[in-house]
């Protein structure tokens, strides 16, 4: 279990809300994560369970039907998500996906979409990466050509977060393809529409329980009342989503790397070697020790991170530096920790090969690791 006794970020209330996720979580998720990683998937049943608890898009307004709480809330629901060891794509829709509809979305498409996305009855999720475009987006071939009232919607893309279970997709496409990244806009597609067809639940390294798709588009036929906020303007609109992108996967790092440390004590303590807990070998401690050091720096940063967050001050250098060194501090983590486990450590059973698994891909999706540093470096 997380302690966090001395957070700063936090209140009594999001304390509170922590003990709501755990008691759910522990209901609904934690007995079924083997499940879950052998159906590659999380069913809609969990989604329905975490949305009567208040616990997708908490953010919302009042007056869009939400509770209106702060970012903080997104922030404990993340923590408590990886700490389990679970990659289901629910901070996808809560820290992601709900911004850009209660943002950019006119009143008929909140009306329409935010209810649902609040209960669970909705799943949503964002087609940014392509085939042949990943970091650079302004890459993308998908495009959404006029005709008439409708758009004409072809394309593909790949590696999209809930693409099997997704109710509504933001597809990001080439609304004027000669204008490059100024003539992109982000447009609602909806599960069922003719022409839009996924394709395989990809086989990934880790992070087997979040289903992530290929999704098709042919001739894809959608009013343009489908485009979600400006037209020609969806790049800017990813832009300003994206530093709160890469503060929820900072988030969600540190949670990762925190549980694999607490495996690794559980484990050395217990296992004996040469007639002695591993735990008291000069090696074993020193790592462990060095380790503990890095997660006290990781805790402090990550409470000052969502503290200018939440002030509306955490810049796209800052929040791209949080995802760099807390993704690269977590994949040193779990490594580590996983060689302390020996032999064990490979084993599928042991949780620790599961946080190793899914950490790989924590320094690739929302900008990879050499891509932060180009955009920290703007800011230098």
């Amino acid at each position: 279990m997380l302690d966090t006794a001395h957070r700063t970020a936090y209140n009594e209330d999001h304390e509170a809300f922590r003990d709501t996720v755990r008691k759910v979580l522990g209901e609904h998720m934690e007995p079924y994560l083997d499940q879950h990683e052998e159906e590659g998937i999380v069913p809609r049943e969990a989604w329905k369970a975490l949305g009567e608890a208040g616990m997708l898009c908490p953010t919302v307004k009042e007056e869009n039907g939400g509770l209106g709480l702060d970012f903080g809330f997104n922030c404990v629901l993340a923590e408590e998500l990886s700490y389990l060891g679970t990659s289901a794509g629910f901070t996808l829709q809560n820290d992601i996906t709900v911004n850009y509809f209660e943002r950019l979305g006119s009143p008929e498409q909140k009306e329409k979409y935010l209810p649902g996305m609040i209960s669970g009855d909705i799943i949503t999720a964002i087609a940014m990466t392509e085939p042949g475009a990943g970091s650079d987006l302004q890459g993308i071939k998908t495009t959404a050509v006029e005709d008439g009232n409708h758009l004409v919607i072809n394309g593909s893309k790949t590696y999209i977060t809930n693409g099997q279970n997704a109710d509504c997709v933001i597809v990001v496409a080439k609304t004027d393809p000669s204008a490059g990244a100024k003539g992109t806009s982000l447009v609602l597609v909806d599960a069922g529409t003719p022409g839009f067809e996924r394709g395989r639940n990809l086989d990934k390294i880790g992070q087997h329980s979040a289903d992530t798709s290929e999704l098709f588009f042919q001739d894809v036929r959608v009013p343009k009342t489908n485009i979600l906020g400006g037209e020609n303007r969806g790049f800017i609109h990813l832009m300003e989503e994206l530093p709160q992108e890469r503060l929820s996967i900072a988030v969600s790092a540190q949670g990762g790397a925190q549980r694999a440390f607490d495996e690794a004590v559980k484990f050395t303590k217990d296992r004996k070697a040469f007639g002695k807990a591993v735990f008291e070998f000069q090696n074993t401690k020193f790592t462990l020790a060095d380790l503990q050091a890095k997660l006290q720096v990781g805790w402090a940063h990550l409470d000052w991170a969502i503290a200018r967050h939440l002030r509306g001050e955490l810049t796209t250098g800052e929040a791209s530096s949080a995802k760099l060194w807390h993704t690269e501090m977590q994949w040193e983590m779990v490594d580590a920790c996983l060689q302390l486990h020996g032999g064990a450590g490979y084993m599928n059973e042991y949780a620790i090969a599961r946080l190793w698994r899914d950490a790989r891909v924590q320094r690739i999706y929302g900008g990879t690791s050499e891509i932060m540093k180009e955009v920290i470096s703007r800011e230098i």
